[in-house]
């Protein structure tokens, strides 16, 4: 009977505890990724630099005359003369032929003692000194250390970064700066010009014009280019009987010698020498 009475006790106690409630099982639902499309890539091959070449035309009634070249194959190198004009090469050939170039053409003014009126640097030699006041060097191309060839107004580069150029000719006035031509060139004076042209980018023109007035050349380097590209920056290069012109021929289209008999001996020059 106690066996018994044990048993009816020990089994009643054990359900009288409630059972746990068993937490729900989360289920997770696998969402497949989203599918891309394979990315492809665009290549944009550069365009090849095309090799100097001699361009002659008329704009608005002023004649060109010049070599357009690409910096990425060529860049001008400046031949200066310390011990004055024609002391060294009595003409252009002479100071291409120097320096193994194609072409060449005269480059910055001069005083009447032969000095640099602005400031010259070639290959790092420094002469002459800042010119601040003439419009004569009132612009400047140059090439920096690296290698870029540019043209610019003095007032952006200063004396302290001319300095610093590996090549440079202070010359001017500048014909044609940011695309448009520049107000207040002088419009009565015609005169040869020797000119060199640039787009902003790679690619160059230099050579000499007809007879014409600063401002008629502006103009019209800003409505249309010898080189058939868009001039953006235009710098004009000492004119009249100083123009001097060689492009020899290894450039499609030469030789082209262009130095009147009555030409005087210049102070330095602009020679295309390849890379």
């Amino acid at each position: 009977m106690r066996f018994l009475i044990g048993l009816l006790v020990v089994v009643p106690l054990t359900g009288c505890f409630p059972a746990k409630p068993v937490p729900p099982v989360a289920t997770a639902i696998a969402v497949a990724p989203a599918i891309e499309p394979p990315k492809t890539e665009t290549f944009v091959p550069a365009i090849p630099a095309s090799p100097p070449r001699v361009t002659a035309r008329d704009v608005s009634g002023i004649g060109f005359e010049g070599v357009t070249f690409d910096s990425r194959s060529h860049r001008l190198a400046v031949v200066d003369q310390a011990d004055g004009p024609g002391s060294r090469h009595p003409d252009s050939e002479s100071a291409a032929r120097s320096r193994g170039g194609s072409a060449a053409v005269n480059a910055g003014f001069f005083t009447p003692e032969g000095a640099p009126l602005g400031l010259v640097v070639s290959s790092g030699k420094i002469s002459g000194s800042w010119n601040t006041a003439s419009s004569l060097g009132s612009g400047a191309w140059y090439e920096n250390r690296t290698g870029g060839m540019a043209i610019t107004r003095r007032e952006k580069l200063g004396r302290s970064g001319a300095s610093t150029m590996s090549e440079l000719i202070q010359a001017g006035p500048l014909l044609v700066e940011n695309n448009r031509s520049v107000g207040g060139l002088e419009a009565t004076k015609s005169s040869v010009r020797s000119v060199i042209l640039w787009d902003g980018g790679t690619r160059w023109w230099m050579g000499c014009s007809s007879p014409c007035t600063l401002a008629a050349l502006g103009q019209a380097l800003a409505t249309n280019s010898p080189a058939g590209w868009q001039v953006r920056d235009s710098l004009n290069l000492d004119g009249g009987r100083s123009s001097d012109l060689w492009i020899s021929n290894a450039i499609n289209g030469g030789p082209i010698f262009r130095r009147p008999p009555w030409n005087r001996p210049v102070r330095n020059f602009l020679v295309l020498v390849p890379r």
